[in-house]
């Protein structure tokens, strides 16, 4: 784990090093009587679970976080985004491709669970189990949303969010035609302008807007557990051309826990999964290059990145490649007995 939250990209490069440490940077690390080489390296992680060590390693830095002393209100809310990966560069035995569904904490920029999409099959039988794997992790899910891409707008999914006590925000798109016509027939010109906001950036000005409507009635939205029905509208203008893009979404709480305002940011925080993780994963660690076959390993090595990612950022750290350049007393930080990372209002030394 060290290796990686040092920028180490593969099976190699952890253990080049790893021989490149000092003896007291060893001691430390526990290798007291030699350094394993490399092909030992190799087996063990190939042969480790990849389930158990995503939940090992996701409730350690859960500890190490600065927990929440005081209740806040609803719109501070932490928001569990699911989005699936493909790691381009791997393969499995058959020479088809390695697909992870990951749980990701849009609040601390932790990955609380992954899990491997078995072969010939695909992200929606993998759904529970990656809800199991998040309660694991943090002991209960009552409470807390999740937000999810438009091929998880499923009644089951709905239902297993619902019997942990948890809510979803999804979207609605083809792949549920009634469920979207309904949303699509809903007088969205007599409903009020709950939230808009505008950015700009790279040449580009982008005006988001949110309108809500509470469905939980007799005869209401079909879909389980719906309480409000949303639409976001985007507005992209670059230069000349502006083009407009409308996305129907359902979520399970009620207008009072969940106002425009917040609904706006959780879309927006959807995003996070794949600009703050998966794009550092392959930007950084480089990812789809790597052509890792054997065993877990694909699915290891994804793992190791997700902490190394997580790490950095409860510490605060925004640019991840920066972060494993500077890796001064890092063994010390990862190997402390300190409960969390932040000790006093003061970081651990990095």
């Amino acid at each position: 784990m060290c290796a990686v939250l040092a920028g180490a990209s593969s099976f190699a490069a952890i253990t080049d090093w790893l021989h490149d440490l000092d003896a007291q940077a060893r001691d430390q690390l526990g290798f007291d009587r030699g350094v394993p080489v490399g092909t030992t390296v190799w087996r063990l992680l190939t042969h480790l679970d990849d389930g158990l060590l995503s939940t090992a390693l996701a409730g350690w830095l859960t500890t190490r976080t600065r927990p929440v002393s005081t209740p806040r209100p609803h719109r501070y809310r932490r928001l569990i985004a699911v989005d699936g990966k493909t790691l381009r560069g791997a393969r499995r035995h058959d020479g088809g491709q390695v697909h992870l569904l990951t749980a990701y904490d849009t609040s601390t920029g932790i990955v609380l669970a992954q899990v491997t999409i078995a072969a010939k099959s695909n992200e929606i039988p993998a759904f529970a189990p990656l809800l199991d794997a998040v309660k694991t992790v943090l002991g209960s899910l009552t409470g807390l949303p999740f937000i999810a891409d438009a091929l998880h707008t499923q009644t089951a999914h709905a239902e297993e969010i619902a019997a942990r006590g948890a809510h979803l925000m999804i979207p609605t798109k083809g792949n549920q035609p009634t469920l979207f016509a309904q949303l699509k027939a809903l007088p969205w010109p007599e409903i009020p302008l709950g939230d808009r906001r505008r950015d700009t950036g790279h040449s580009r000005r982008e005006t988001r807007t949110v309108k809500a409507i509470t469905v939980h009635t007799p005869g209401g939205i079909g879909f389980p557990h719906a309480q409000q029905a949303i639409r976001i509208t985007r507005t992209h203008t670059t230069g000349a051309k502006t083009s407009r893009e409308t996305t129907y979404f359902t979520v399970s709480l009620p207008a009072e826990q969940a106002q425009p305002a917040d609904l706006q940011d959780w879309a927006h925080r959807e995003w996070h999964i794949e600009n703050r993780l998966h794009h550092v994963r392959d930007v950084t660690f480089r990812e789809d290059l790597h052509q890792a076959r054997t065993g877990n390993r694909p699915a290891v090595l994804a793992t190791l990145r997700n902490t190394s990612i997580g790490y950095h950022r409860t510490n605060g750290k925004a640019n991840i490649a920066r972060a494993t350049r500077r890796t001064h007393d890092l063994i010390t930080a990862v190997t402390s007995t300190y409960p969390t990372a932040m000790t006093l209002g003061h970081p651990l030394p990095l």
